[in-house]
């Protein structure tokens, strides 16, 4: 199978549980500061701004959420029907920055605070490392060392020539004599 037929499937066809981390969006610099975190889920309540297409720039609440889409419909984005009415646009989580996050829901309030404590405790074990103390260096003059002799044995060679004879060879030796 070709590669974008594997993607596509791990995309489009990806369980509700992968299509639901799906719906992350950038946290702006002041939440990144204050969490720790470059990402979080967008859930229904948060402010978002629009960084990219048709509504650039533009503020709001989310009001709905839609894993199947990958997308978010935005309070004051809406578009007019031909037969009247308004439609909410989606738009692809991809696109928009959080800038507001909504903590009605303790265990995500909970894993946002973790992961800021966690980066708060490290700095702290950083800071005392930072300063270690210096023990002084010793001077030790190198000793004299005795330069030895290197010696190899040469072995000498072997005045008797030894040859190994087959056995054809033989049999014709012994017919010689």
């Amino acid at each position: 199978m070709k590669p974008t037929i594997v993607r596509n499937r791990q995309i489009f066809q990806a369980a509700h549980h992968t299509r639901s981390k799906q719906l992350g969006a950038t946290l702006s610099k002041e939440l990144r500061k204050k969490y720790g975190r470059r990402s979080a889920r967008v859930i229904e309540g948060d402010t978002i701004r629009v960084l990219r297409g048709e509504f650039k720039g533009i503020d709001g609440k989310v009001t709905k959420t839609s894993t199947k889409k990958n997308s978010v419909a935005v309070e004051g984005i809406k578009r007019e029907k031909l037969k009247g009415g308004n439609v909410d646009i989606y738009i692809h989580t991809s696109n928009v920055m959080i800038t507001g996050l909504n903590l009605n829901d303790k265990w995500r309030q909970n894993k946002l605070e973790k992961q800021k404590t966690k980066l708060s405790k490290e700095k702290a074990v950083e800071t005392p490392k930072e300063k270690p103390q210096e023990k002084p260096v010793k001077t030790v003059e190198p000793a004299k060392v005795k330069p030895t002799k290197e010696t190899t044995k040469v072995k000498p060679k072997s005045s008797t020539k030894e040859t190994k004879q087959t056995k054809a060879a033989k049999s014709a030796k012994k017919e010689k004599e």
